[in-house]
């Protein structure tokens, strides 16, 4: 069609733009185009779908995962020397899979849309990756992490690490580091995220020869946690390992403690909570260890650059969430200059030609599932703040 034409067209101009502000981030630097023919010249906007939680169980006033999003676009947008402008057209996935498939099929079915960046969670994406895959649309999560939904389809691709990914790795780092012999596992039985997390640590444990003493589990949505913590107490492990959303691990840190269980026990969690969900949780966090994917002070291409623009932006430091979305717009705009063209099937071929991409996570690379590959990291909780497990 003559519209989609110049869409490509126009895209094409928005990366060539954004390529000669090159002083504005070292990210930037690395979207390099080919050589192309001379374009015509084009005014309008581009539209990018975003599905994430604002409102409901997982939604904030300010989520992060919509900063990163829209920190990025704003940053192209800036760089352009036309008129040309990407629009990001956000959907709230209501914090439900319900409501993340209510918003890719407006995306797909009424706004036309060629890729969508989200959903959110494993347990939307497992329900709404097959919605893309059928209509021949890019969904690239930022965040969902349960192993095998990337192999749903070739349109699919995720730029969290991937649970079989993060977990055995950071379970050899801190078991050669704390010498931890028998543990206590605990984990949501209600959600896809944990209960594959849950399996892959007991994977990860039984390779490095650790012994699981006990294994508690609990559904979304509970808040006392007592009587499984309580039962840990007893056996007295060496480290205790939480597989759960970001809701209701503050509350096993700090019920945990309370309870009893010393300080020289470490929680170990299967992702990074944000500095906001650390600090409630008080002295009750302080030794949590995280296996996750990024850190503020990371010396990573951009990431100087990324956190300074957040702060004077928004106020706040970046979390995880905010610095993975916000590289899922860069691979993206990087994949859609490989392709010159604005056409999934084109974007979908080069996102999966991506490989060594510096982005604020490090070098990146999708495998032949559509599956992030960098490295990993583990952090500690020492004096209310994040740093490296060392």
């Amino acid at each position: 069609m003559k519209t989609r034409k110049f869409a490509a067209s126009a895209l094409i101009l928005v990366i060539a733009a954004l390529i000669a502000g090159l002083s504005a981030c070292d990210q930037i630097q690395q979207l390099i185009l080919p050589e192309t023919p001379q374009m015509e010249e084009f005014s309008g906007e581009i539209s990018i779908g975003a599905v994430h939680p604002i409102t409901g169980r997982l939604g904030l006033e300010n989520p992060p995962l919509g900063q990163g999003f829209e920190l990025a676009v704003t940053e192209i947008n800036n760089l352009q020397r036309n008129n040309m402008k990407i629009k990001l057209i956000v959907e709230d996935d209501q914090s439900t899979v319900e409501g993340a498939v209510e918003a890719f099929n407006k995306l797909i079915h009424q706004d036309g849309i060629s890729a969508i960046l989200g959903p959110a969670t494993s347990m939307q994406a497992q329900t709404v990756f097959p919605i893309a895959q059928k209509n021949g649309i890019v969904a690239i999560s930022p965040t969902s992490a349960a192993r095998g939904l990337s192999a749903i389809g070739d349109s699919i691709f995720r730029i969290a690490l991937t649970t079989d990914v993060l977990i055995p790795s950071g379970v050899r780092i801190t078991q050669e580091k704390l010498g931890y012999k028998k543990v206590a596992t605990i984990y949501d039985e209600s959600d896809l995220f944990s209960t594959d997390s849950e399996a892959v640590v007991k994977e990860a444990l039984a390779a490095n020869g650790v012994e699981v003493l006990t294994t508690e589990t609990f559904q979304t949505g509970e808040t006392d946690f007592s009587a499984q913590l309580t039962r840990i107490k007893d056996l007295n492990p060496d480290a205790i390992f939480i597989s759960a959303t970001v809701i209701e691990t503050p509350e096993i840190l700090i019920q945990g403690r309370q309870l009893g269980i010393p300080a020289d026990v470490p929680f170990l969690i299967m992702f990074t909570l944000s500095s906001g969900q650390i600090q409630p949780a008080g002295d009750a966090a302080e030794g949590a260890i995280a296996f996750t994917t990024w850190i503020s002070t990371a010396d990573t291409p951009g990431n100087r650059d990324f956190v300074q623009n957040y702060q004077a932006a928004y106020g706040i430091e970046p979390d995880v969430w905010a610095a993975q979305s916000y590289a899922t717009v860069y691979i993206l705009a990087k994949a859609i200059a490989d392709a010159q063209s604005a056409d999934p099937n084109a974007i979908r071929d080069a996102l999966a030609n991506i490989t060594d991409f510096d982005t604020v996570l490090g070098k990146f690379s999708f495998n032949a599932v559509g599956d992030a590959v960098y490295d990993p990291i583990v952090l500690i909780v020492k004096d209310g703040e994040f740093e490296v497990f060392e």
